[in-house]
């Protein structure tokens, strides 16, 4: 009888024995497994962390329905600015879901649609993509939208994810060319409309792709500042529906085709002279411009 109650105190200790020996020695592998406090920054500019026995990262806001692979959260954009991402085949409509790029103040300054690039008529992820082109507005901050397509109309069918974004605002300096008729008179006071009285004037712009276009319709929306009217320099630009529709540059020719349903392009010849040299000079500022061509060919006809 002492001799089964030896056996079964020996067993006793084992197994105790072990239970300890086994928890020592895995608790510092239990701690080394534990999760890394590093985050993950989503889209829409919110973090999660890893958790769970497999140390995975939650999912973000929206991520089981979009997910956008470019821009990223915060990034600088410029345009154009290709969008590229993943979204479920529910997101889109007839393979398209509208995006918009607003500014800080909630001002929309472009929109498009993207494009699945796959079949969309599937509940799984289709990869899409879109272009957005838009003048760089004043704010720093902004945010890009992309909207599930809702060809119903109803509130419960809508869905968003809004990307926060900040806008390049790198600036090039450029001239303007506009007019002082106290430095066009010739000896007798009388004025000769010639270029002599072209006045430089310098501005910044931001870096585009279109920086002649951009240099063109900022000289022709008129903006003096206060001192550079006290100095004598005037200009008849801004005119009512005047604008700019298109440019284009092929061997050093630069076509310029405007908008002018009024005809304020047109009257005497002095008049219509210092406009024409006033676009043509803030145009061959640019050295790949060499020749400047106008359209309609009947604008700035005296």
């Amino acid at each position: 009888m002492v001799k089964e109650k030896g056996i079964l105190l020996l067993i006793v200790i084992i197994i105790i024995g072990c239970g300890g020996t086994y928890y020592f020695l895995t608790r510092d592998t239990q701690r080394s497994t534990g999760c890394t406090e590093e985050a993950k920054v989503c889209s829409d500019g919110s973090f999660v962390v890893r958790t769970g026995l497999n140390c995975e990262f939650t999912l973000c806001p929206k991520e089981d329905l979009i997910i956008v692979e470019s821009p990223s959260a915060h990034e600088v954009i410029k345009s154009p600015l290709i969008i590229k991402g993943l979204a479920r085949g529910s997101w889109f409509f007839e393979g398209t879901f509208p995006i918009e790029i607003l500014d800080v103040n909630g001002n929309i300054i472009a929109q498009n649609f993207a494009q699945a690039n796959n079949d969309w008529m599937t509940s799984e992820f289709v990869p899409f993509e879109a272009v957005l082109t838009f003048d760089t507005p004043n704010t720093e901050k902004g945010t890009i939208v992309l909207k599930k397509d809702n060809p119903s109309g109803l509130i419960e069918n809508e869905d968003e994810l809004r990307v926060p974004i900040s806008f390049d605002q790198r600036t090039r300096a450029i001239k303007l060319y506009y007019y002082n008729s106290e430095m066009d008179k010739d000896e007798t006071g009388n004025i000769k409309c010639s270029r002599d009285g072209l006045v430089a004037t310098e501005r910044k712009i931001p870096i585009t792709q279109t920086p002649i276009q951009d240099a063109i319709k900022l000289l022709i929306s008129g903006d003096l500042t206060s001192s550079e009217k006290a100095q004598g320099v005037s200009t008849e630009y801004p005119f009512d529906d005047f604008s700019l529709k298109g440019a284009s540059l092929k061997d050093g020719v630069l076509t310029l085709e405007f908008n002018d349903p009024k005809n304020n392009t047109t009257g005497g010849s002095c008049r219509v002279s210092i406009l024409w040299s006033q676009i043509e000079a803030t145009a061959k500022q640019f050295p790949e411009v060499q020749q400047v061509r106008f359209l309609p060919e009947d604008i700035f006809q005296p």
